[in-house]
């Protein structure tokens, strides 16, 4: 039984986002674990930590097995991360919905990205900093909740073949702060290790380089039928005509072929990762330093008791 068919029974669900959460929480207060500072060895955003523990934010199975490797918990939060429904009710906008459904079909996808990563490569920081910049926290959370919910298919050991394009752009727009980028580098090492992906990075500075006009993604689903899909200000946009479809696909294989390989993308993210870290760093080092001046002042401007010395009177 689903957490929502629990819900609509009227039972609660055995394993909840809550349960984990509080699980967390137990775990890291128990090893005298700060949530700073787990979100340092983890690493990872410091509000993470936070949102997965208020249950405002699923975390990934990686996000749940460091956090085991951290606080020594022998492996239990990412046996109960496996077990939980963490996607029981999700609403896409009405807009969406097509092609959120397409996803859920596909047998074969691929995207070619400009400027921001796509959704199904998106970590849950760099989701939530690039839609709380259109709404607020709340129907930013339930946003970036649909969002991942469609990562999961994909993120399976059968999942379907999927296949990225990204533009340089896409690592160098900084989404949120350097330590959301340096996340997202890492999460897209980590998932273009899988069978069923294939990541490949389109580098600036390559005029030869025929690109696409537009972000764009080619969709195949069961029976053969194959769309073209692609966006414009809060709307998609369907091409089912095999003529368009074969026209875009000769562009992305070219593309493809002149793109690095996957060895050398995989490299260049790294390398990016890198420089997204040490800013990271710099910046906290920063903050530290600002903190301890903050407190340097505070001292200085607290008025100071000296112990009052009596002193003999003269007599008279």
């Amino acid at each position: 039984m689903t957490q929502r068919n629990a819900r609509a029974a009227g039972t609660e669900a055995a394993t909840t986002s809550e349960v984990f959460g509080e699980l967390l929480r137990h775990y890291r207060e128990s090893a005298g674990v700060t949530q700073e500072a787990l979100a340092r060895l983890v690493p990872c955003d410091r509000s993470m930590v936070a949102r997965v523990e208020a249950a405002k934010r699923v975390p990934q199975e990686a996000f749940a097995r460091a956090c085991d490797e951290v606080l020594g918990t022998g492996g239990v939060l990412v046996r109960l991360w496996a077990k939980i429904d963490w996607y029981p009710q999700v609403e896409h906008p009405d807009w969406f919905e097509r092609r959120a459904k397409m996803d859920a079909e596909a047998v074969a996808l691929r995207e070619y990205q400009v400027q921001v990563v796509p959704g199904l490569l998106q970590a849950p920081d760099y989701a939530y900093a690039l839609l709380s910049q259109i709404a607020p926290p709340d129907e930013a959370e339930k946003r970036v909740r649909a969002r991942l919910s469609r990562q999961q298919r994909f993120l399976t050991e059968d999942g379907p073949l999927y296949m990225a394009v990204l533009d340089e752009s896409c690592l160098r727009n900084e989404v949120g702060d350097a330590a959301v980028m340096r996340d997202q580098c890492a999460h897209l090492l980590e998932v273009g290790r899988r069978s069923n992906f294939v990541l490949q990075i389109a580098p600036a500075g390559r005029a030869e380089l025929v690109r696409p006009s537009t972000s764009m993604s080619l969709i195949r689903l069961p029976g053969g039928k194959e769309w073209v899909y692609s966006e414009s200000l809060g709307q998609g946009h369907f091409i089912g005509d095999p003529t368009v479809f074969a026209r875009h696909s000769q562009t992305y294989d070219v593309l493809r072929a002149d793109a690095l390989s996957v060895t050398e993308s995989a490299a260049l993210i790294s390398e990016t990762m890198k420089g997204y870290e040490q800013h990271a760093e710099a910046r906290t080092r920063r903050v530290d330093l600002d903190q301890e001046q903050l407190q340097r002042e505070r001292r200085r401007k607290l008025p100071r008791s000296r112990p009052r010395i009596p002193r003999p009177r003269p007599r008279t």
